[in-house]
């Protein structure tokens, strides 16, 4: 290192050791001033511990409605329903590919064909084209292709009425203009 710097780091050096000892008013290995500090700790009064928690007691409740549905689960049936006139999604169903995708995200792309033979193009968000016919299943609310023409699909969906059951909406998509 460089002697101009030596100087200034040694006179650093001596003034912090020179500081260090300025405090101390008792001689190395001098501990009385330690004793006299823990003798005085120790004469303190001990303060009160603090005091236990106060704990609420709670009521007790008796849960009584085994019979209404379950709000935290999706299979439960509407109590009031009886038979085959209760609307709700088929759970055991096989979902079909386009039933990943919401509804309007899949665009009607042309049709295929002529009267009952009739197939409709749609084409998916990740860029495939599905031919569709009607009882085809798509979107994400149970729908249902009822009929298909030339330049649109009609859907029959399924969606909860908020009231705990499912109602029919109908739902159409449009041929895409280009």
């Amino acid at each position: 290192m460089n002697s101009a710097l030596h100087k200034p780091l040694l006179l650093l050096a001596v003034l912090m050791l020179a500081g260090c000892g300025r405090g101390i008013t008792s001689a190395p290995g001098d501990v009385s001033n330690l004793q006299r500090w823990t003798e005085e700790m120790r004469q303190r009064p001990v303060p009160p511990p603090d005091p236990e928690p106060f704990i609420q007691q709670f009521e007790t409740f008796q849960y009584t409605a085994q019979n209404l549905r379950d709000p935290f689960s999706d299979n439960w049936r509407d109590p009031g329903c009886s038979g085959s006139n209760c609307l709700r999604p088929d759970d055991t169903r096989q979902k079909e590919p386009l039933e990943q995708f919401p509804l309007d995200s899949l665009v009607m792309a042309g049709s295929i064909g002529k009267g009952p033979g009739l197939v409709a193009l749609v084409t998916a968000p990740d860029k495939t084209t599905y031919r569709i016919r009607p009882g085809v299943y798509m979107g994400q609310n149970n729908g249902r292709v009822t009929s298909i023409s030339e330049n649109h699909i009609d859907l029959t969906e399924l969606v909860p009425d908020g009231a705990g059951g499912w109602e029919e909406r109908q739902a159409s998509l449009l041929l895409e203009d280009r």
